[in-house]
């Protein structure tokens, strides 16, 4: 990989918005936000510390679009490059996942492909992890090592930009006029702040030290009592799903347009009562914690059956966006201590 040194954003930012629509973080009170830049601005781009707080896959997964039509020709979006800036490897192991669903070959989605082919990332180290976050527990970290075009890392004095793809590598090449050659110190000094940030995922994280496997807890505790009881804070906003980057759930319903029908895709939740409702009035999920025990189940263990990983990255969106204050390491930390129990009463019989 291709690494060179950036002293300033703004010459990246705005040579990425000369070639195709570029979104970046804004900072809104204590979180922040993709807005479409704007190279007219004069003042410094900001450089988000930690992962925005809406996911990558509402660029990539819009929340409602038009899937079929029937009886005419729908107009198709014109989907043409675009570039996301700031985008953590939590979000970008997201994005791993989504591929795994919308790209699978018997079941590819041409709307998606089209997105994710046309989407340029640059993503970047994160120097202050929140409370929140948790991915070193889903052997996630705070850097990213691939899936990204580039990455920036911030050390003194700047930037360095390290190229993944190799549409990565044509950009640096192209735009070698706003880059120079990394300072003898720098990756040192980022190694030394990548560290740092894994220490600190390791402080926030010490109460909710796992002795199992998060596929085994879960599965171990299918019957547990516990996901009826962290249902009993769940007031079914459904803000978990909506927040998180890999729940990728959706339905489908019919709507008339101008002069045909067609067929439109939206977002949907499993902890929807309606969600798993079949012809007839049966639901065999109508029960509020059958949905709870359900959403960890498909998290971290048939989604890793299926595709070798688990769906969930750690990001804490989740976390932050309960309205009801559910703690998903608090509940993994109780069934791991039920496991437990289950696993010495049996030896001892």
């Amino acid at each position: 990989m291709d690494k060179v040194f950036l002293k300033n954003l703004k010459p990246l930012l705005d040579a990425i918005a000369e070639q195709m629509e570029l979104y970046v973080p804004k900072k809104l009170g204590d979180y922040y936000s993709f807005s479409r830049y704007k190279p007219a601005d004069s003042a410094e781009p900001v450089f988000n510390n930690i992962r925005v707080s809406s996911p990558a896959k509402e660029f990539l997964f819009p929340m409602r679009e038009m899937a079929a039509v029937y009886g005419g020709k729908a107009e198709t979006p014109d989907i043409k490059p675009f570039a996301v800036f700031g985008l953590k490897n939590c979000d970008l192991r997201g994005i791993k996942i989504l591929d795994c669903v919308f790209k699978e070959e018997e079941f590819l989605d041409p709307s998606y492909v089209a997105r994710r082919d046309n989407m340029f990332i640059i993503s970047s180290d994160c120097f202050d992890p929140a409370e929140t976050c948790f991915c070193n527990m889903v052997g996630g970290q705070p850097f990213a090592e691939e899936g990204f075009d580039l990455n920036l890392s911030k050390v003194k004095g700047g930037f360095i930009v390290e190229a993944g793809s190799e549409k990565g590598q044509k950009f640096v090449k192209d735009n070698m006029r706003i880059f120079t050659d990394l300072p003898a110190d720098a990756e040192s000094e980022r190694d030394q702040i990548r560290k740092k940030s894994r220490t600190r995922l390791d402080e926030i994280n010490a109460e909710y030290l796992l002795d199992n496997p998060i596929n085994e807890i879960v599965e171990g505790c299918y019957d547990s009592p516990l996901f009826e009881e962290e249902a009993g804070v769940c007031v079914e906003c459904q803000g978990c799903t909506r927040v998180c980057p890999t729940c990728h759930c959706f339905y489908l319903y019919d709507t008339k347009q101008k002069d045909y029908f067609g067929k439109m895709k939206m977002w949907d939740s499993c902890m929807r009562c309606d969600y798993a409702a079949v012809a007839g009035g049966e639901n065999p999920r109508k029960i509020l914690g059958d949905r709870s025990r359900h959403r960890l189940m498909h998290k971290f263990v048939y989604f890793l059956e299926r595709y070798g990983i688990e769906m969930c990255v750690g990001c804490g969106r989740c976390v932050e966006g309960c309205a009801g204050g559910s703690e998903v390491r608090q509940l993994l930390k109780k069934l791991n201590e039920e496991l437990k129990d289950k696993k010495h009463t049996k030896v001892t019989k």
